[in-house]
This record gives structure tokens, sequence and C-alpha cells, in this order.
């Protein structure tokens, strides 16, 4: 029997450490040849590592949420001959330790989310889930108070509880806890010195079933949970801070009249072709934000802050903010001043769709150069979205609803719309950002528009 050891393949062009967000396997499991073992995340894409041969798991030497350099064993199996590393005695004796660590953990829920396009190599290959992170439920405790005598938790006593009106004997810290849980301390039975009760005692009370009783029969809950942030949701926290620390944004709000819009979509959508793609808000709004753009062409731009430049792009590229089962991703539809309404509702479609399945390559989810945010219906009156870094601006779209509108004679009901945008006030004045807000407003407006060329 020999041993084989798996390293941490090249997962991307310049990427020197990955993320190891799920475990497929554990110490003690047989492995058949190509069976996944793990699933690495760099940048928003998720990899899976295969394994290479047939064999049995004897040490795994990371843990889910661990950042492991790409070089570095990951996981060794005993494999018939000679294998392609010496078995040393600290691989056998760490063997025990790693199972029950194992064990100790269990297999992430799998849902949707981003897989990064297959690479060519024999270890790396494409993933179409996305790691959530376990959970796992803590009884709220309290310390004993200082110089409180530590006592092991008694068994919980079946003696009836206290007659009305006797008051039990417990410090003021296990009061507080137990009124913060709803408890009567009556129905607590004490072990301490004349029956006093302490937090074991409490302890007690919750570990053999007896459920705080909250008055008028409601049920105080005293877990909690700890969540690791890892895989997606440690990435978009480390973006979102990194926003946040770093641009000092402006924020710029204006209410749309989208009443001709939503007439023009409804009659466009009533004549459409069976396969053509529904048209959303999204398709105006992307054609509005291109044409806009051309007399405010600051906006879209990436600031490397680090370098001091300012890169201005021709292209338009905009990202499109969606949500998954794995987390906030951000698709891209590229060159959107290239394509027309249509064009942009079926790359929307297509993507949107690709995100949801955790099939989009991180070239669909990198390269925008400015993005839209939307809630749709769930989105409030007003928003404060958070730039995507390094982009220098962001658009905000609003639920839409029914409100009054003066029209200079009389109050009309319209279709409204708030439209919540975000610059980076280092590169975009406050003026230029409300000539570009208006402007797609108008374009908005008046959606013919839109399709004029000039």
């Amino acid at each position: 029997m020999g041993v084989h050891v798996i390293k941490l393949p090249d997962v991307g062009e310049g990427v020197a450490e990955a993320e190891l967000v799920e475990w497929m396997v554990k110490p003690g499991d047989n492995v058949m040849e190509d069976q996944v073992l793990a699933a690495v995340m760099t940048d928003k894409a998720t990899v899976e590592i295969p394994s290479p041969v047939i064999g049995k798991v004897i040490w795994v030497g990371a843990k889910a949420g661990d950042t492991v350099a790409v070089g570095s064993p990951i996981v060794k199996l005993e494999v018939d001959g000679a294998g392609n590393a010496k078995e040393d005695a600290a691989t056998v004796k760490e063997a025990p330790k790693a199972e029950k660590k194992a064990a100790a953990l269990s297999s992430p829920a799998r849902g949707g989310g981003v897989r990064e396009a297959d690479g060519g190599g024999d270890s790396s290959r494409s993933s179409s889930r996305m790691e959530r992170a376990p959970s796992v439920a803590l009884r709220a405790t309290a310390p004993p108070p200082a110089g409180e005598q530590k006592r092991v938790a008694p068994a919980m006593p079946t003696a009836a509880p206290r007659k009305e009106g006797e008051k039990p004997l417990a410090s003021p810290a296990v009061r507080k806890r137990a009124a913060d849980a709803g408890v009567d301390l009556r129905r607590v039975a004490g072990t301490g010195p004349a029956g006093r009760i302490g937090h074991e005692d409490l302890d007690a009370y919750f570990e053999h079933g007896s459920s705080p009783v909250a008055p008028r029969g409601r049920r105080a809950d005293a877990s909690i949970k700890e969540i690791p942030i890892i895989g997606l949701r440690r990435k978009i926290a480390e973006k979102m801070t990194i926003s946040r620390s770093r641009i000092p944004d402006i924020v710029y709000v204006d209410e749309v009249d989208m009443t001709a819009l939503e007439d023009l979509r409804a009659k466009l959508n009533t004549g459409k072709k069976p396969d053509q793609a529904k048209l959303t808000v999204l398709p105006f709004l992307m054609r509005a934000m291109a044409k806009a753009i051309e007399d405010q062409p600051q906006v879209n731009s990436l600031f490397d802050d680090e370098a001091g430049i300012v890169r201005q792009y021709g292209g338009v590229h905009i990202g499109v903010a969606a949500q998954t089962d794995g987390g906030l991703v951000v698709p891209v539809v590229r060159h959107v001043e290239a394509r027309g309404l249509w064009d942009c509702a079926a790359e929307v479609s297509r993507l949107a769709e690709s995100a949801k399945k955790g099939t989009a390559t991180r070239e669909e989810l990198s390269g925008s150069t400015i993005t839209i945010t939307s809630l749709g219906a769930l989105g409030g009156i007003v928003t404060t979205p958070v730039i995507n870094h390094p982009e220098v601006a962001i658009v905000g779209v609003n639920k839409m609803q029914v409100r009054p509108h003066w029209d200079g004679s009389a109050f009309v009901p319209r279709r409204m719309m708030n439209l919540s945008c975000a610059f980076d006030h280092r590169i975009v004045d406050g003026w230029n950002a409300a000539v570009f807000v208006q402007r797609v407003k108008t374009l908005l407006e008046n959606p013919a528009m839109i399709f004029i060329q000039e």
C-alpha cells in the first residue's frame, strides 16, 4: 500500500490561493477515480477538486472556511501500489485525529450558486453548487457570578412548584436571566443551600425539556446560531467592506413617471415573437443609461484608487445584480451601446437563468463598468445602493406604484418609480450626477427618444 498526496491545483490564472468551502469526503471514506473530494472558491467562482486515483482518505489538510495556497497538500489517500509519496509515521498518527475532527463536521447543504468555466485541467472542474454555511444551534447560558461555587448540573426534579407567594432564592443575575427567558423561578428546583437557584439549575431546567414559558402562552427561544461567513458570503462581505471604506459616495434620488413606458412595454410584449424574451423595465433602463453615458462618460469608469488612475470605457458593460440561493452575484451585459432593446432583454434573461442555475462563467460575472440593482416589487421607495468597487456609479431601481401626480391643473393617477443612484464623489461631481440622472429620467418618461439614433 502507498500514499497518494493531492495538492491544490492552479485553479485560475494569477490565483495564488483559494478558500476551501466544502468537503465531500472525510477520513475513512473510500473514493473512486474522478470522484469529487472538495470544492474551493476564488473570486466568486467555485471549482471542484476530483480524485485522480482510487483510494481511501487517510488525511484532510483544511476545514471549510480555510484559505489554502496553490500547491499545498489538501488530501492524502491510501492506494494500491507505491503511490506518489512516502507514507510516514506522522500521517498514520494523524489519521485517527483527522477522522474524529472530520466526523464532527457535517456536510453543508448545497444550493444554487456560480461556477467557474472549465479550465481544461484534470484537477479542476466546474461546480454547479454554491456552499451554504452550516449553522450550529447553541444553548444560551451565562457564567456563574464571581465567587459562586461551580456545581454539576442536577437532573430535573419532579417536585411540584413552590407554593403561591413563596419567594425562591436566587442571585440578581439568575433572576434577570430567568426573566429574559420568561421562566417562573418558582418552577425551578434549586440545589444550593436552602434551595438557592443557580445558573446550573436553570441549565438543567432547559435541558430536561421544560421550555421557558412566557406570558400568554408564548415560548421564549434561547437558542443561538453561529453561521460561519465563508464562500460566496465572505466574498460579498469583503467586497462591500472595501466599497464602504474607500468610496465617499453621493446618493441622488429622483422620481420618474413610468406611465408612457409601461404602456409601450405592454404593447410590445403583446406583439412579441415566441422566441423573444419578455420585456421588463431593465432593457429600457439599460438603453437609457447607454444614451445618457454619451453625454456623461465619466460615470462609465473604473477608479484604480491605489494607482490614482481612472479608466474611462467607451463600451458600456452593465452589471445586473441578481440574487441566487448562494448569494448576490452580478452578471454582466456587455456592449449595451451596440445592442437593441430585444437583444438586451434576451441577454438579461439568459444571464439571470445561468446565475440562478449556477452555470455562469467567470467571464460572465466580471468586467462591468456600471451596475444596476433592483429588488423589483420588493423595492422600497428609496434605497442607498452600495457602489460595486472599483466602479464609480450604480443605478438603483425602486418599486413602481400608482401615485397622484400634479399635471398643472389637477392631480391625476400616474405610475411612478424612484431611481436611487450612488456616485463616487471623488470622480463624479454632484452636478454631473444630477445631469446624468435627469437625462435617464427624460428618456424613460419619453421612451420614443430611446429609439432615436443621433
